[in-house]
């Protein structure tokens, strides 16, 4: 697959998106659709690693993998210290996590629909 960064959806960026962190054993992702909501993005991805190397690699591997299929260069943060790591792409926003890290946030939490049950 190989578009232009401006030819590419965010529905088309979220499924490389998707798929990377599934390849490479990312767990408990979460997406969340914020089109029409928030100005930020269109959609927000919640994921964990197992431990600050993987939390780091996911975010490595998912930034090389956007450059090369897209040409899109995303702008990444806390990479170094491996607990959070933000990855903007311009229309979706990923977060990786250390499960423990995760929890305290509950940044899903925030973001996500309320929903019926209780």
């Amino acid at each position: 697959m190989t578009a232009t960064s401006s030819q590419v959806t965010s529905e088309e960026l979220l499924a490389v998106i998707l798929t990377s962190l599934d390849e490479n054993k990312a767990e408990e992702v979460v997406q969340i659709d914020l089109r029409g909501k928030t100005e930020i993005c269109d959609y927000m991805v919640v994921c964990s690693g197992r431990s600050t190397r993987q939390v780091a690699a996911l975010a490595e591997l998912l930034v090389e993998k956007l450059k090369s299929d897209f040409d899109r260069y995303a702008k990444i943060e806390g990479k170094d210290t491996g607990d959070w790591v933000l990855i903007d792409t311009g229309d979706v926003i990923v977060h990786v996590f250390r499960p423990e890290v995760r929890e305290f946030y509950q940044l899903e939490k925030m973001w996500m629909p309320a929903t019926a049950a209780h």
